[in-house]
Parts: structure tokens; C-alpha cells; sequence
């Protein structure tokens, strides 16, 4: 979906909700693969079970790239992705686990450059019991109107 808004049409409060997907084990073994991160807390069933979630949990990078995922269903060709601040791995998540992004401007800034302005967007996961359990402050820099 293009959804093509400038700077000047990006105010505080607007949201998007960005569906839903049910994190697999599958998805936890490709991760570890692809990063190396093969900590027992992700991949040791067993030895999960003697530790204070009972059970595997998802590693907090794969998470917060499956809201990256997630939220990049929208494309607005007027902005581009600066990073991310404040990130913040809030609760653990579980194999079957179904994780809902939304994305809210929060924030507008001035950029250096005055063709410019930077969007701050709250990305929040939540899972299927309501709970956030990642956080994370997208910026964009978003193009302004050329007549502005």
C-alpha cells in the first residue's frame, strides 16, 4: 500500500495498526542461524525449564525485526528510515506467541536540511494478551511540500 504523506501532513496521534503474525519455532531457529546467537535462552528446551520463564524465548532482535517487517507494509515514498531510539525489550516472548504492531507519530522535529522534517514514530508490539512486550522510536525523514 503507498501512502504518500509530507511532512506537514504528519501530526502527533496518527496511528496505524499493522495486523498480527504468530511467531514459530521456526522462526527462532532461522534467527539464531542468521545472527549466531544460539544462547540456551532461545534454543535449550530443557534446560529453559529450569529458569524463570519455563520455556524458550524469542530473541529481542528477531522480535523487533518482525515489527520492522511488520510496519513496512505502508510505504510512503516521500520518507526514509533514519533508525531507532529507545529501544526497549519489555516482556519476553514465547514460540505461538501472535505479536500486533501499531505505529503513532509522536513527535515532529526540524532536520538540518529545510526540505526536511524528522517524524518520530512509536512503534509498540503487543501480544495476543495485550501486553507490550517491545518498544521502539522509529525516526523518519520525511519530505516537506516543495511549494512550502
Amino acid at each position: 500500500m503507498i501512502q504518500e504523506l509530507y511532512f506537514e501532513e504528519m501530526e502527533p496521534g496518527q496511528a496505524r495498526d499493522c495486523g498480527g503474525r504468530t511467531l514459530t519455532e521456526t522462526d527462532i531457529v532461522l534467527h539464531a542461524g542468521q545472527t549466531g546467537d544460539f544462547y540456551p535462552h532461545h534454543m535449550d528446551a530443557e534446560w529453559c525449564k529450569t529458569q524463570e520463564f519455563g520455556q524458550r524465548i524469542a530473541h529481542g532482535t528477531l522480535i523487533f525485526s518482525v515489527a520492522v517487517g511488520m510496519t513496512a507494509g505502508a510505504i510512503n515514498p516521500q520518507a526514509i528510515s533514519y533508525g531507532y531510539d529507545r529501544l526497549r525489550f519489555i516482556k519476553p516472548v514465547f514460540i505461538g506467541d501472535t505479536l500486533r504492531v501499531t505505529a503513532e507519530i509522536v513527535e515532529k522535529r526540524e532536520h538540518k536540511k529545510p526540505e526536511f522534517g524528522v517524524a518520530v514514530e512509536r512503534v509498540t508490539v503487543l501480544n495476543q494478551h495485550g501486553v507490550t512486550v517491545l518498544v521502539a522510536d522509529h525516526l523518519l525523514v520525511v519530505r516537506r511540500r516543495e511549494n512550502q
